[in-house]
């Protein structure tokens, strides 16, 4: 069986792809990276079920990532499905649909759901990899459209130590809350009051205190480094272990809940895709920031690009 595997992550906002190979070490080596905006879980929040137009936008997606799989002769393959999917009624259409698609690379391959609790130790393993021992214990925070994770832990092997996912993300607290163009103060504020009450479930479990470092991953994450870093362009290799500080942090999230829709879709890293939700997401970092600077003492966020994606294909490599 060939070594090159390959991993694919469909959450609420986007479906990514990464085909790599595995080295004598067990380290991954990458051929491919893509990330397509499809927002799957549009409207879950509110339905509790899967539009098939969504569906029908991840099927096409995901026909063309096998398409690349087969041409790369991909050996295995992994599919997992987050938050989105978790909360849909109607999610053995997706099944189904992406089983007829994966079978076509690797005959029998299945999408599956994963728990929050493993969503958050995939996370986890794909973003430390590449961090100093020393700066830990990690606080990791996978910021998506449904879910926000937090994982503690070292970066040695199996090093997570407590993980939660709270029901939290930039789609879900966009479609709840930022209505207006740009959000009133009075819908920023009720949306940071939910985010905070659903981050204190998160740091009831997650002992954050015992943090040295805090690393963001996933699109929320990157995209405001390459703001802070006024990149004309997104560039994820720049992205890529960029530092921040928590003023830098703040300044941006600020920034970004502020702006009308016309003025973020304008700046040159950002996605047209995200354009809409990215305010929900700075909501949530912007209170990340604080409550972490206030229970760990933390003085900057790591945005890694490695995150569940390589968790992923770590756990078929």
């Amino acid at each position: 069986m060939s070594d090159r595997v390959a991993a694919v992550d469909c959450g609420t906002n986007s479906i990514r792809l990464l085909i790599a190979d595995v080295g004598r070490d067990g380290r991954l080596i990458d051929l491919h990276r893509e990330m397509r905006i499809v927002r799957l879980g549009k409207g879950v929040d509110a339905t509790g079920e899967l539009n098939p137009e969504a569906i029908e936008r991840t099927r096409a997606a995901l026909h063309d990532y096998v398409d690349r799989m087969r041409d790369a002769g991909v050996g295995r393959v992994r599919m997992v499905a987050t938050s989105a999917t978790r909360d849909a009624r109607n999610r053995e259409d997706f099944f189904t649909m992406a089983a007829a698609e994966l079978g076509r690379a690797v005959p029998g391959a299945q999408a599956e759901v994963i728990t929050g609790d493993e969503e958050a130790r995939l996370s986890f393993a794909g973003a430390v990899g590449e961090l100093p021992a020393d700066e830990g214990p990690f606080v990791v925070v996978d910021l998506g459209g449904g879910s926000t994770e937090v994982v503690l832990g070292e970066a040695a092997a199996d090093g997570v130590q407590a993980a939660y996912s709270a029901d939290i993300g930039c789609v879900r607290i966009t479609e709840r809350f930022l209505h207006t163009d740009p959000p009133t103060g009075e819908e920023a504020a009720s949306a940071r009051f939910f985010a905070a009450e659903q981050l204190a479930q998160a740091f009831g479990v997650v002992p954050v205190e015992r943090a040295r470092t805090w690393v963001g991953v996933a699109g929320t994450m990157t995209t405001l480094a390459a703001i802070a870093l006024d990149l004309p362009e997104y560039d994820s290799d720049r992205v890529h272990l960029t530092r921040l500080s928590l003023d830098q942090v703040r300044e941006v999230c600020r920034r970004l809940i502020g702006m009308t829709h016309e003025e973020r879709a304008a700046l040159g890293p950002m996605h047209p895709g995200r354009v809409d939700v990215i305010g929900g997401g700075a909501v949530i970092t912007q209170l990340l920031a604080d409550e972490l600077a206030r229970r760990a003492g933390v003085t900057e966020l790591i945005v890694s690009e490695h995150d569940i994606l390589d968790g992923i294909a770590l756990s078929i490599a």
